[in-house]
């Protein structure tokens, strides 16, 4: 895993996606909507963006009766696009730490 900025994952709702989903094999759509609280059609966009790079995947199965549930889950490449984001941001930190102290950091 190589520490790597992603802007596709960056997006404050599509990490916190992505955060969510890196915890658990897959989660239902409403309850991942109510999580985030955005609407259906926020979190479409947002997982549409994801599943176009190969970072989501989405099942929604058919012919369980009623209404069927949509479910998304966190892919590998996904899961490692995620580490390697965690990872550039985490340096980006450190380089922040002491930024309130005057003076010049060598």
């Amino acid at each position: 895993m190589r520490a790597e900025f992603n802007a596709t994952i960056h997006a404050p709702i599509r990490l916190r996606a992505c955060a969510m989903l890196a915890a658990v094999k897959e989660l239902e759509f409403s309850l991942l909507r109510d999580e985030l609280g955005v609407a259906d059609s926020v979190l479409s966009k947002h997982l549409k963006v994801l599943a176009e790079e190969g970072y989501v995947s989405i099942r929604r199965p058919v012919g369980m009766g009623g209404r069927p549930k949509t479910w998304v889950s966190l892919t590998k490449a996904g899961r490692e696009a995620l580490k390697g984001h965690l990872a550039a941001l985490q340096e980006l930190a450190r380089q922040a730490e002491g930024l309130d102290e005057p003076g010049p950091k060598r």
